[in-house]
């Protein structure tokens, strides 16, 4: 499926990974979860580059939201392209937001998902402020 990425929408990070035997339900496809965890490395892998390691004891990002539209089928021994982007800066929050592609097909988007996230103070499980040095990263 062709999906236009909105121009508020600013490329963070990208990613290539194989698909797994093990990521295949019995239909013989990816399983729907799957794609989750396909996102969910993607947020930290740009996360971790990005400086932000999670920290139990300190402050950092919570997903309060997430979703995925599945358009296409990924199955094994796809190679998939993630990319990563981020928009929406708020007081607390920002939106994260990828596509999954068959790399062997660039262009045609398989999967859509993003997420909601929070910036917390772990230990007072309080919501805070999004950082400045965050803030700039996610702001288009």
């Amino acid at each position: 499926m062709k999906i236009e990425i909105p121009a508020h929408k600013k490329l963070v990070h990208e990613m290539r990974f194989p698909v797994r035997w093990g990521d295949m339900d019995a239909m013989g496809h990816v399983n729907n979860t799957v794609y989750f965890r396909y996102l969910e490395s993607a947020r930290i892998d740009w996360m971790v580059a990005a400086g932000c390691n999670p920290d139990p004891a300190g402050q950092g990002p919570v997903i309060v939201n997430a979703f995925c539209n599945f358009y296409q089928q990924l199955q094994y021994p796809d190679e998939v392209l993630l990319k990563l982007y981020v928009s929406d800066p708020a007081r607390t929050t920002f939106e994260t937001w990828g596509t999954m592609e068959r790399a062997a097909a660039p262009g045609v988007i398989c999967a859509a998902g993003g997420a909601t996230t929070i910036w917390v103070d772990f230990p007072k499980q309080k919501a805070m402020d999004l950082p400045d040095w965050m803030r700039a990263l996610v702001t288009p």
